[in-house]
């Protein structure tokens, strides 16, 4: 994994000194998780715990995981990774903080990854959302995502309701 760059945004390794500024700019904010496996974190102390776990990853080759800071004035808004794999298939999950969002930045910073990823051999990648999302759905479409499913399950452990995910694969043009 190496660091990115794009017009507008800087992706780039996450360090401890970054868990307040999550904290402030989305991960205590119960708007960024609505539609996420995740809830809002009640306290600094859970972010600071979460990053204690991430940082060890960034030594394994597979860990693709970047902030999302604002060139202009550096300021980290939001994460993007590879949340896991899917029969040997990366995918992707984002978020920002709220104030952050309607600016293309995730638009921007989701075709960053994909190319990476391209770069790196990867033929295909998924990114799944919420159907409610339309945000994060019209983020994946802008990207090349192609709707391949549509099921409703359970978001994670702690969100078991059922909801409506729809499944986007963005493929390398060949």
């Amino acid at each position: 994994m190496r660091e990115l760059e794009t017009k507008k945004l800087r992706l780039r390794y996450l360090t401890r000194d970054d868990t307040q500024t999550m904290f402030d700019n989305w991960t205590s904010d119960p708007e960024v998780p609505k539609y996420m496996t995740w809830n809002a974190h009640e306290s600094v102390e859970v972010t600071y715990a979460l990053m204690d776990g991430w940082l060890p990853e960034y030594g394994r080759p597979d860990c693709y995981r970047w902030g999302i800071e604002r060139r202009s004035d550096k300021e980290l808004m939001g994460m993007i990774d590879v949340v896991g794999y899917r029969d040997g298939v990366p995918m992707v999950g984002y978020c920002s903080g709220k104030r952050f969002w309607g600016n293309g930045y995730m638009t921007e910073a989701l075709e960053a990854v994909r190319d990476e990823l391209f770069s790196d051999g990867y033929e295909s990648i998924i990114v799944e959302a919420v159907d409610e999302n339309t945000g994060s759905n019209r983020v994946i479409q802008k990207c090349g995502g192609v709707l391949t499913a549509s099921e409703k399950k359970a978001l994670s452990g702690i969100k078991p309701e059922p909801v409506l995910i729809n499944t986007y694969v963005l493929h390398l043009k060949q």
